[in-house]
């Protein structure tokens, strides 16, 4: 059984290239694998490993000397896998850690607020709710909150078009979610930035909502797509083999 780690943390990064190296060599020497992007505005990726290997590689991006302590709040969230979900390890530098508008959006400059899992169900109550899956079509496919509206992207950056078309008054209280919150805190950023006035994220995802709320509680439907080998998730985080990979995307 191997573990396998989600993981984001937007902070300033001015040192990502200088970096990569450094944490291409840590994971090669756990036998880590999977992808990681690193970009001015921070890190992004999934690895998969040995139980030990992966706490220790996130304890050194913690608390290690290669970040000084920057990454100290980083958003992890942990899975298994009975199989490599990953066939190799890719490190990168790239312009943002999830690809939306060339990093011209900053998510602390106009945050979005954040909801935890636990009060998510509440907030899905409110009257007059706009409810956003921020994922892509293929994703939304597999399963979502009832009466979210799906956007129809293909990619995050067709998310930008959908914002800008709709009107900040007639939408007073907005609520997005993706899969692990990453799209999300850059997606809540753009739509504060345009005017409105109230957005909220699922804190950690559908990931963190499914490990988190109990099946008794959960309004999640259908399965949690995922961008590895094991094609999606389903509550508690358990493997959903039933997908089969040519009929997604």
């Amino acid at each position: 059984m191997l573990t396998v780690a989600a993981l984001y943390r937007f902070v300033d990064l001015p040192d990502a290239a200088a970096v990569r190296a450094p944490v291409e060599a840590l994971c090669r020497d756990l036998r880590i694998t999977g992808t990681l992007l690193l970009a001015r505005e921070g890190i992004n990726g999934t690895v998969a490993g040995e139980a030990g290997a992966v706490a220790t590689f996130l304890d050194a991006l913690r608390t290690g000397p290669l970040f000084g302590g920057r990454l100290g709040d980083l958003d992890v969230k942990l899975s298994s896998a009975d199989a490599p979900p990953f066939g190799r390890l890719k490190v990168r530098v790239k312009p943002e850690i999830v690809t939306f508008d060339g990093g011209a959006t900053h998510p602390a400059l106009a945050p979005a607020t954040p909801v935890a899992p636990e009060a998510w169900n509440g907030l899905l109550d409110t009257p007059g709710l706009l409810l956003i899956d921020t994922r892509n079509a293929f994703e939304v496919a597999l399963g979502s909150f009832p009466g979210a509206v799906d956007p129809g992207t293909k990619r995050f950056g067709d998310f930008r078009a959908y914002v800008d078309g709709l009107d900040p008054a007639a939408h007073p209280k907005v609520a997005m979610f993706c899969t692990g919150g990453i799209r999300c805190e850059k997606a809540g950023a753009y739509m504060r930035a345009r005017g409105f006035a109230e957005v909220h994220t699922l804190a950690g995802g559908i990931l963190r909502y499914l490990e988190t709320v109990p099946d008794s509680e959960n309004r999640w439907t259908g399965d949690c797509f995922v961008f590895d080998g094991r094609i999606a998730l389903g509550p508690a985080l358990v493997e959903r083999p039933d997908h089969a990979p040519e009929t997604l995307r």
